[in-house]
């Protein structure tokens, strides 16, 4: 199970680069195109499509690296059980959130579907396509977040200096 997830984890963060790469890829068109006097519709919004999918798909696998930002100013000075259950305590919520972001996120993409909804840009994607990224982001961190979860629960969790608990 340990495989799979981590590969879920870097498969959706080589997502994040390539949408990346096409971000860079839509600024480059745009600029080429204002130079050689063409244009082609749309590349603003893909560029921003692009972003978007790449901070969303990036999500777990800055969590399992331990590089998401923690204030760890309380549970940093706390040992043992104390620190256990404010760890456990942090991740429920912290699962409870990542759950409802991922309900509301497939939702809004549904909704879009549902309605039509059109990008307002020379475009005119339905929305419901780029909006499927943030849903398979939040899923994903989802699915870190609870993993993270059961690792302290099993207690095989480690924690960096200063508090930050990555695997």
């Amino acid at each position: 199970m340990r495989k799979i997830l981590d590969a879920l984890y870097l498969g959706s963060a080589w997502l994040a680069a390539l949408f990346m790469i096409g971000v860079l890829v839509m600024v480059l068109l745009s600029i080429f195109g204002r130079l050689l006097h063409f244009y082609v519709p749309g590349t603003d919004a893909y560029a921003g499509y692009a972003m978007a999918g790449a901070g969303f798909l990036a999500l777990a696998h800055t969590l399992k690296s331990g590089e998401h930002i923690r204030v760890t100013l309380i549970i940093g000075k706390l040992t043992g059980a104390a620190r256990r259950g404010l760890e456990m305590w942090s991740l429920s919520v912290a699962v409870l959130l990542a759950a409802l972001l991922a309900v509301y996120s497939w939702r809004l993409a549904w909704q879009s579907h549902q309605f039509h909804d059109i990008s307002t840009s020379a475009d005119a994607t339905p929305l419901w396509i780029p909006q499927i990224l943030m849903g398979v982001g939040t899923t994903v961190l989802l699915i870190a977040f609870i993993d993270e979860w059961v690792l302290e629960l099993l207690r095989r969790r480690t924690h960096a200096a200063g508090g930050s608990g990555h695997e």
